[in-house]
């Protein structure tokens, strides 16, 4: 194993030792049943580690252009890690051999009724990674420790089906984090505030 996926370990498995009761959640906007999904948090194993983040195509049903990670709806029979992996695949040809995984974080009950469950691994830099048109229009690479930081969370709030909702957003250079995907950064930042990288 790598100096950098055991010092991420380390600090992910004692950061998620502690309840924390405060973390983001739409669950009070969400509906009765709830739909199983996944995401993937690739951090790129560099000096600088950085996070694979995709634009969703602006021709989507749902959230077209957002900020989002790779990730989707548990097929049957699959556990959180399988259909994270597989959906990085697909949507970006990120072979699952190459994701050293480290584990699950905290699942994030989303208003449209999804109850997602983020992956975090680690990935070799500069991959060839090919974006599946049907689902991501493009990708880019954040740094890890700019999007970590709390002084980078803009906590704002917004009218949205008669009811105020707060949210955050996350801006690194002309890409807009928002919504569910900076919430779940967010509550990843409080499981990792210890680790260097948030600061």
């Amino acid at each position: 194993m790598s100096e950098l996926f055991d010092h991420i370990a380390d600090h992910f498995a004692r950061g998620h030792q502690q309840e924390l009761d405060d973390l983001h959640d739409h669950s009070l906007f969400a509906p009765a049943t709830l739909r199983e999904a996944a995401v993937l948090v690739a951090i790129t194993e560099r000096s600088e580690p950085g996070v694979i983040l995709t634009h969703r195509p602006q021709d989507m049903r749902q959230h077209p252009g957002q900020v989002a990670f790779p990730g989707g709806k548990l097929d049957p029979g699959e556990d959180a890690i399988t259909a994270a992996l597989r959906e990085a695949d697909e949507e970006l040809a990120l072979p699952s051999a190459h994701v050293r995984v480290i584990g699950q974080s905290d699942r994030f009950v989303t208003g449209t009724g999804y109850d997602i469950t983020p992956v975090i691994g680690l990935v070799p830099p500069d991959l060839d990674l090919r974006p599946n048109p049907r689902e991501v229009s493009h990708w880019f690479e954040a740094p890890l420790g700019f999007i970590l930081d709390p002084a980078n969370h803009a906590h704002k709030s917004t009218l949205f089906d008669g009811r105020e909702r707060d949210y955050i957003e996350i801006m690194w250079q002309e890409h807009r984090i928002w919504g569910v995907t900076a919430a779940i950064i967010a509550n990843l930042s409080r499981r990792l505030e210890t680790m260097g990288f948030s600061r």
